[in-house]
């Protein structure tokens, strides 16, 4: 299995945004694996060998921080790319994923931009 095709792990707040995700990875044939609420990140991270982990901070259901330092303190994910996103506004939010470690925190609008280039890898 080539790296393009192992899957991205997303954590999206609403359904819509979940939904835009699902579409741009389809548009260029990735797969989406969705974090749940009480999902161990770190666990599916490893289960699925996934190739990217996507956060969006605002999703109250999860401790982004938290979870980024855990992918990144364990060895069998700190190699995977975290990236988190949020509104250019919260900045508590932003400060605090790039303090536990997520590689890149772009803000929503930069994020959507950026999406299909993130998922091709």
């Amino acid at each position: 299995m080539s790296p393009n095709q192992l899957p991205v792990l997303a954590a999206a707040a609403d359904l819509l945004f979940a939904a835009r995700i699902r579409a741009a990875a389809e548009a260029v044939q990735t797969e989406i694996r969705p974090v749940r609420a009480g999902d161990d990140i770190v666990a599916l991270a490893r289960a699925s060998s996934a190739r990217l982990v996507l956060l969006d901070l605002d999703a109250r259901w999860l401790d982004a921080p938290v979870a980024i330092a855990a992918l990144k303190g364990d060895p069998a994910t700190a190699h995977i790319p975290v990236v988190a996103y949020v509104s250019h506004v919260r900045e508590d939010a932003i400060a605090a994923a790039r303090a536990a470690g997520a590689d890149r925190v772009l803000a929503r609008s930069a994020f959507v931009r950026l999406l299909p280039e993130l998922l091709r890898g």
